[in-house]
Order: C-alpha cells, then sequence, then structure tokens
C-alpha cells in the first residue's frame, strides 16, 4: 500500500483504558507510537522492521526465535551490582537492600536541590517531573506501608499522586495539579522513608511468612489481605524504579541546565 491509502484516522490519537486483548493489528503504520502502562503478555509480532525501545518488567523476550531474557538480565545486573540484592527473602536482606536505597536516595536529592524549581516540576519526555515522582513514591508508601501493613485506614497527605491509570477513589487525594515545592515533598519523603526504616529494622522470619490484618474501609489497596513480604518488597521494588527513572532524567535536566549556563 502506498501512505496515502492508509487509514489516518487513528493517527496521534491516545487510547486509554481500551482493552485491545486477542486484537489484531495487520499491515498497520505505528512509526512513533507509545505504549505505556500496557500488558503485553503474550504478544506475538512478525514480519515487523523493528526499532524499539522497552522499559519494563520482562518476564520473557524472544527475538528472532533466541530468547534474549535471560542475556538482558544478566547485562543489567552487570551494570547495577546492588540490583541483584531488591528481591530479599529474609529479614537481613530487606534491611540490606533499604540500605542502598536510603543511600541512593540521599545522593539524589542532594542533585535535585541544584535545580532551578521549574526543572524539578519539568517533564522529560512526557515522563513524570522529579516532584511528581516523589510525591508518587509517597502515595506509593502510604498505600502499602501505613494502610496495607499497619492497619491505618486514611492514612494519606494532600500531595499524594497516584499512578496515573487509577481509577479516582474518592478516599484518596489525587490533586495533579499542585505544584509543592522540593522542602515540602523531601519533608513528606523523609518521614515515610522513616517508617519504612522501623519496618525494615522490626522485620522478623515470622512476620515475613505471615500475612497482614485486612482494613475494613474503602481506599487503596482494597479492604484485604496480603503477604507481608510482598507488601513491603512492593516499596522495594517502586523504590529501586523510579529512583532509576528519576536520575536518568535528572542527568538530562542538568545537562540542558549547564548548557543553558554555557557563554
Amino acid at each position: 500500500m502506498r501512505l496515502e491509502d492508509y487509514d489516518a484516522s487513528h493517527k496521534d490519537q491516545t487510547y486509554r483504558g481500551v482493552d485491545f486483548g486477542a486484537a489484531t493489528f495487520d499491515d498497520c503504520l505505528m512509526e512513533g507510537a507509545r505504549f505505556k502502562n500496557v500488558d503485553l503478555r503474550g504478544v506475538v509480532i512478525r514480519g515487523a522492521w523493528v526499532e524499539a525501545e522497552i522499559t519494563g518488567e520482562v518476564g520473557r523476550l524472544t527475538v528472532n526465535g533466541v530468547d534474549v531474557t535471560d542475556y538482558v538480565e544478566a547485562e543489567l545486573d552487570r551494570r547495577e551490582p546492588d540490583r541483584t540484592k531488591m528481591h530479599p527473602t529474609d529479614p537481613t536482606g530487606f534491611r540490606a537492600a533499604w540500605d542502598i536505597l536510603e543511600r541512593r536516595w540521599a545522593q539524589t536529592f542532594e542533585r535535585a536541590a541544584r535545580l532551578t524549581p521549574e526543572q524539578l516540576h519539568e517533564r522529560v519526555d512526557g515522563e513524570w517531573s522529579f516532584i511528581e515522582t516523589q510525591r508518587h513514591l509517597v502515595f506509593a508508601t502510604d498505600a502499602w506501608i501505613p494502610r496495607a501493613l499497619l492497619g491505618d485506614p486514611s492514612p494519606w497527605s494532600p500531595l499524594d499522586l497516584p499512578h496515573d491509570d487509577m481509577a479516582d477513589i474518592p478516599e484518596v487525594p489525587c490533586d495533579r495539579s499542585v505544584r509543592p515545592s522540593l522542602d515540602e515533598v523531601l519533608a513528606l519523603r523523609r518521614d515515610r522513608m522513616a517508617t519504612m526504616r522501623r519496618v525494615v529494622d522490626g522485620l522478623t522470619d515470622e512476620q515475613l511468612a505471615g500475612r497482614t490484618t485486612p482494613v475494613t474501609e474503602p481506599g487503596y489497596p482494597e479492604p484485604r489481605d496480603f503477604e507481608v513480604s510482598d507488601v513491603v518488597g512492593c516499596i522495594l521494588n517502586e523504590e529501586w524504579y523510579h529512583h532509576q527513572y528519576a536520575t536518568r532524567d535528572l542527568a538530562i535536566l542538568e545537562s540542558a541546565r549547564h548548557a543553558d549556563a554555557a557563554p
């Protein structure tokens, strides 16, 4: 087909909350398309011209008949040796993982303090700004530690920022327009990180093998019980990956700042 023969009515459109399960895309132009917060399990791509960048949890990835999953995992571990410590199985491992995250974020907070307020609210390539990332981590901690683990039914700060694809829940704050200062969000972050520190310092093998006592009030996560190891591990995962994203974008913002300052 010639380019002008393609139906362009879907070009530059955004599809959010759409179920494309088992859909077939045949002879379609997807150059420059973005897939964000999508479930791609079981996806098969054949006869394609692929120059793609994939960031996410990769369960299995086969390219031209070659399973590259283990190679990707091994390369990520080689680049970031601390990454292997983010899946602990005992209290000592959880404490060691949190030590790493505390140290990394302390260094990153110092870097962020050297940026302008405008840069701290700037989105790089459409991703969350540094301030938004910190607000989201406050939300994640509030949801899974004070609420799910410790039983506080409503632990929220007005600055909590849920993930973009989460439906509005009346009990959970979600003001996407507010622009707090770095000092404001870091005060919240340090408070929540201190709570996490108390939790991991007090962990026992018995606790890790158990389940939480569910809250009964509506909110997020839903009122039910969870495995304690999953709840605490969820925060390690959130902190690790959002730190990766934050430092990636900080490097871009720092480069722009230095370029602007050059004579």
